[in-house]
């Protein structure tokens, strides 16, 4: 279905109870709903925003568009938690209201300050010549859950030198000063990142663009955070245009990472490594992190892409957000793994330990639709070694290790519906080690794969019929030791 400008642009006033409960009823009836991931209620989610804690309970925010599976009028919707695995839904945190977010309440950040949490964000404009002019604008929150927008942009406009491109703020506190950075677009066609500063969250000073060994790294970067994590600083961010190289950048668009020194504030200058891709699936960008009061770096990702059509579509919804990741560095490398109040979720484990020879096993009681599952692989001389989950006729989700390529494989081949085919339907990374382990989180209709705890992360959306609900194990030109945990994962939302 092809939607028109007014359709996408349409004010969420101007539809009728009827239309919306004919919606959710269209959404509810899908047979791809998740149990535990975040996801709307109707319509599309995409990027994570405000992600914080105030009040005595994380926040997520992220952007949504009621009416349908497309990318229209952007609202910012809220969902909080106490524990960062059971949400609630709060509602509509952000409308698009006034001349400064009238075609969209786009992406930003948050940060508390004097007893609030002010939601700092990009507001998305078009003239009569549907030309973009953003601005940088803030809201405030308060401890009753009331959020009130201020009247005017605290950035109007765009430095020179860059184009309409600019947007995505991401906040945060050093010394006496606060921070943003911006997502941006030189002229000259190229992704960057820019860098203002401000004493009171109202008044801001463009500081300059931050320098970094990305000379020509794509034509934007989107959703860029900085953040500082055992002495190195660390830009994450999404870059558009970047060419697949090998078994890298395989995704119509990335996230990853750059880390190295602090960032010099005065000389706008970030010296680091290389890029890192930090997630090495199919279904994973906008990445926002933020620090919790237990001092733990946490990361949530959408789990989905712009510009690809998914098998919800047809049900009037779209996407969902990764577990929440608590990142950490090893061997200068950022690991991430499920944050560990995710254990509470886990019903009554099972457990098998076995030797794998040539053969394909399923094991009694292993089997389902929404889990974790714990597999350590050691002891191997075998060729490939491997599970599949979602097994049904002539369906299957393989995640394998190539012990001669020394290859990690993500193959969604014969997932089930197909979702972003001209991308390819594998995904795959270099891994070194003698035992390899797997921990899944399987939902209804995504897979989350965290390898050796945490070293690379695959995530990638599924779309398998209900009856595909088997899990198999399997080692191919020789033999392996296995052993397995798998607990059922319960239901966590209050209100879907």
């Amino acid at each position: 279905m092809e939607w028109t400008k007014e359709e996408r642009y349409r004010a969420l006033e101007d539809v009728t109870v009827e239309e919306l409960t004919a919606l959710e009823k269209i959404v509810n009836e899908c047979p791809w709903r998740q149990s535990y991931h975040i996801q709307p209620v109707t319509g599309l989610l995409n990027d994570p925003n405000g992600f914080s804690y105030y009040n005595g309970e994380y926040h997520l925010f992220y952007q949504w568009f009621p009416l349908g599976p497309v990318h229209g009028l952007k609202h910012w919707f809220h969902t909080k938690s106490k524990d960062l695995v059971h949400w609630e839904n709060v509602g509509i945190a952000i409308k698009p209201t006034n001349q400064f977010d009238s075609h969209g309440v786009y992406s930003g950040s948050a940060i508390e300050h004097e007893g609030n949490l002010l939601l700092m964000y990009t507001g998305n404009t078009r003239d009569d010549y549907w030309e973009r002019h953003p601005y940088q604008c803030l809201a405030v929150m308060d401890r009753t859950g009331t959020i009130t927008k201020l009247d005017k942009p605290i950035i109007d406009g765009v430095p020179k030198g860059y184009t309409d491109h600019f947007r995505d703020p991401k906040v945060w506190k050093q010394d006496d000063h606060f921070y943003a950075i911006i997502g941006a677009q030189k002229e000259c066609g190229t992704g960057c990142v820019v860098l203002y500063q401000s004493s009171d969250m109202k008044e801001w000073s463009f500081q300059g663009e931050i320098e970094t060994r990305l000379k020509d790294f794509g034509y934007m970067w989107e959703c860029p955070d900085y953040f500082e994590l055992d002495g190195k600083g660390i830009l994450l961010f999404s870059p558009q245009g970047i060419a697949a190289e090998g078994d890298h950048f395989q995704n119509i668009y990335q996230s990853g990472y750059v880390m190295g020194s602090p960032l010099d504030i005065d000389k706008q200058q970030l010296t680091h490594g290389e890029f890192h891709e930090l997630d090495r699936g199919f279904d994973f960008y906008a990445p926002q992190s933020m620090c919790d009061p237990k001092g733990r770096r946490i990361v949530v990702g959408w789990m989905g892409l712009p510009e690809i059509d998914y098998p919800t579509d047809k049900n009037g919804w779209a996407h969902c957000l990764t577990l929440p990741r608590e990142l950490s560095i090893r061997g200068g490398k950022l690991y991430q793994q499920p944050v560990i109040e995710l254990e509470s979720l886990r019903g009554e484990m099972i457990e098998a330990e076995i030797t794998l020879k040539n053969e394909c096993i399923s094991i009694d009681g292993f089997t389902g639709d929404a889990y974790e599952l714990l597999i350590e692989f050691s002891e191997s001389n075998a060729q490939e070694f491997g599970i599949e989950v979602r097994v049904g006729h002539q369906e299957k989700t393989t995640i394998k290790y190539d012990a001669a390529e020394k290859m990690v494989i993500f193959d969604r081949t014969h997932s089930g519906q197909p979702v972003g085919m001209e991308f390819g339907e594998i995904r795959k990374c270099h891994l070194d080690g003698d035992i390899v382990s797997f921990r899944l989180f399987v939902d209804v209709s995504s897979v989350e794969v965290f390898v050796n705890n945490g070293e690379e992360v695959f995530t990638g959306r599924i779309f398998p019929h209900q009856d595909s609900r088997g899990i198999h194990f399997f080692a191919n030109g020789g033999h392996t030791k296995l052993r397995a945990m798998k607990w059922n994962m319960a239901k966590k939302f209050n209100d879907l």
